[in-house]
């Protein structure tokens, strides 16, 4: 996976998007490539290395939470979890971009009053086809997303209770909650739009184990988001440069152009 830097290559007096990564395996990928190009700055937080987080969004127009293998809830492994949720939540209230990633997404709901469980049925890993729900037509980030439109899987838990208030806009058959809008300008996702290939093989020689304990063929997996792939980064890449623009605009709207 590609990681992006707090050096972007962007000028400094560009739009700037916080972006709070968990695991040095899990950056933002290809949704920051798109995001960069689009003429954003990514200010990466390494929180598993210790960079602390900003108190608050002040100088930044978005915010976006990625993915990892902790669980949403387990602040003594990541104890950085309770700073994310207080950002997430002033996102929503002040009405910031934010963008949750597969942990991103569960962090989202459980820090406005969802819930998140284990999945009993096992892990949902590979390339699967997501459902569009009724909300979805119009969405300015989702609403491009055709019906059937595959996406890279790679979870152990789920939202099992959206917060009050949540308008889900995509759905799969093996899992309810794969995408939903919170507030005005909020979206979180079970899936994980900055992935390609070699990311979701590095992710299953990593899981070797826990894939096995599954019953889960990794090979398959990985087969069939490389097969995806090229869907993949031309739905999830329209996607990403659709929040972007919603970034965009809050950013020119706070500065009153």
């Amino acid at each position: 996976m590609t990681t992006e830097t707090k050096e972007t290559g962007v000028a400094c007096g560009a739009p700037a998007v916080l972006v709070v990564q968990h695991e040095e395996d899990a950056g933002p990928g290809l949704v920051g490539e798109h995001l960069a190009g689009t003429g954003l700055r990514l200010d990466v937080i390494r929180a598993w290395e210790g960079e602390a987080l900003p108190a608050s969004l002040g100088g930044h127009a978005g915010l976006i939470v990625l993915g990892g293998s902790v669980n949403c809830e387990d602040d003594e492994s990541a104890p950085w979890l309770p700073g994310v949720r207080t950002l997430v939540r002033e996102a929503v209230a002040g009405e910031v971009p934010l963008l949750g990633i597969c942990l991103g997404g569960q962090i989202v709901a459980h820090a406005l009053g969802g819930s998140v469980a284990r999945r009993f049925q096992g892990p949902e890993v590979g390339a699967v086809p997501l459902r569009r729900l009724p909300a979805a037509e119009g969405d300015p980030v989702l609403g491009g997303v055709p019906d059937g439109a595959p996406a890279a899987q790679w979870h152990w838990d789920e939202v099992d209770r959206l917060p009050a208030g949540a308008v889900p806009l995509l759905s799969g058959d093996d899992c309810p909650y794969q995408a939903f809008r919170v507030g005005s300008v909020g979206w979180a996702l079970q899936f994980h739009p900055e992935a390609g290939g070699e990311t979701v093989a590095s992710w299953a020689v990593g899981d070797a184990e826990h894939l096995r304990a599954a019953g889960v063929d990794r090979e398959t997996a990985v087969g069939s988001v490389r097969e995806a792939e090229p869907e993949l980064r031309a739905v999830w890449g329209a996607v990403s440069e659709a929040w972007g623009s919603v970034v965009r605009a809050h950013a020119g709207a706070s500065r009153g152009v």
